[in-house]
């Protein structure tokens, strides 16, 4: 596993202590934890950089840790089958990160890698486990969270397992396409999430602009057609 660069005791730069502080306060989970007791997370925890495409983890390592993540992104995924990495879920500033495997103790069932440059704030998994054994209220909130991540997880496992790879990348244009029609991720950030390799996500891609379905532009990939994407993953769910 990558070695991760740290920055030293909780205590010793303010700057990343008090935003790690109002991450905690804004998550939906930990921010239902007393201000005393999100302070002592913080306090007993310490701050991680990553450059892009650097580990946080990977499967199999122990669990011994939950991150809050500070800036940047962070995509959990696995090694498909077929050898391609599989993009599970990516989680954005404010979430926590790596909670399932340190809740139970267990090793890490998937890879997290940064997408982005990434601040994240890490905390032991004795602190975690503490707070939430003395807070009912957040126990509860986060196993709400952990549900919701369970059947994300799921969804994409079923996709990749039911869908041919021109409606796997149709369906994920048409979730990233925003209100101007257009998707910014590369093709290589494609690939990686549908869990296929660059270059047959090139070609299907221009199997789409050739049937006037997206058209490639600096800006993106700019779509055209929904309403015939959405039939193409239609068509393949009943194949």
């Amino acid at each position: 596993m990558a070695q991760l660069e740290t920055t030293g005791p909780a205590g010793e730069r303010a700057g990343p202590l008090e935003r790690a502080l109002s991450a905690l306060a804004a998550n939906p989970v930990l921010g239902l934890l007393s201000d005393e007791a999100r302070r002592g997370l913080v306090a007993g925890g310490s701050q991680i950089a990553l450059e892009p495409g650097r580990l946080l983890c990977q499967a199999g390592d122990a669990g011994d840790a939950v991150y809050v993540l500070l800036e940047g992104e962070i995509e959990v995924g696995i090694r498909s089958i077929g050898g391609h990495d599989l993009r599970l879920v990516s989680h954005l500033p404010g979430a926590i990160v790596g909670e399932m495997a340190a809740l139970d103790g267990g090793t890490r069932s998937a890879d997290m890698v940064a997408v982005r440059r990434c601040s994240l704030w890490r905390i032991p998994r004795a602190l975690l486990i503490q707070a939430l054994e003395s807070e009912p209220k957040a126990a509860v909130a986060l196993v709400v969270e952990l549900s919701r991540r369970l059947r994300a997880s799921n969804e994409a496992l079923e996709a990749a397992r039911i869908l041919d790879l021109g409606a796997r990348v149709a369906n994920l244009l048409l979730k990233e396409a925003g209100s101007a029609g257009r998707v910014s991720l590369t093709q290589t950030e494609i690939a990686r999430r549908v869990g296929a390799s660059r270059e047959k996500v090139n070609r299907k891609l221009h199997e789409f602009v050739a049937q006037a379905l997206v058209r490639i532009t600096p800006a993106g990939i700019a779509i055209d057609a929904p309403e015939r994407l959405a039939q193409l993953i239609e068509t393949a769910k009943r194949s």
